[in-house]
């Protein structure tokens, strides 16, 4: 694997922004587009992203083992990465790939029992997990930490 250093893309702020900010964009499309329409654009939205970051990390086609995706995935969008959230565990059951999460951007600051999904951040592991694999997959969110689950989990079904 290797990863890509990419120059500052703000010489004065950095290139990151506050969650503050990014619910706010959340919130306004949801508001416009409803969420139904808002969750289309946000999965998408992840999906692109995900894919841009698997080719960037030279992981595009290299179909590394299930086990291994989650620790890629970390460097990348972690705690040493873009902090989307951070990728704790990667798995098979049955047909089916389960990648696990916390602290998503997408959960944070929302109460418990909130019936919020985290669409961007599941396109975003969707998209890198379809690069990376090769093969297409339909995916969903399963268990929210939002609603006693022990991770935000994302399960992606051969399609």
């Amino acid at each position: 694997m290797t990863t890509t250093t990419l120059p500052s893309v703000r010489q004065e702020l950095g290139d990151f922004n506050s969650i503050v900010c990014f619910k706010a964009v959340i919130t306004g499309v949801e508001d416009t587009l409803g969420p139904d329409g808002a969750a289309v654009v946000f999965t998408r939205a992840g999906k692109v992203r995900g894919q841009v970051l698997a080719t960037e990390l030279g992981l595009a086609g290299s179909d590394i083992p299930v086990e291994q995706i989650a620790g890629a995935l970390n460097a990348a969008i972690g705690r040493d990465g873009t902090r989307l959230c951070a990728v704790t565990r990667s798995y098979t059951e049955g047909d089916t790939i389960v990648i696990e999460t916390q602290e998503t951007v997408c959960s944070a600051g929302e109460p418990l029992g909130s019936d919020r999904t985290c669409t961007f951040t599941l396109g975003a592991v969707w998209g890198a997990l379809e690069t990376v694999t090769g093969r297409s997959f339909i995916g969903q969110h399963t268990d929210s930490v939002l609603r006693g689950g022990t991770s935000d989990k994302f399960e992606f079904s051969p399609l």
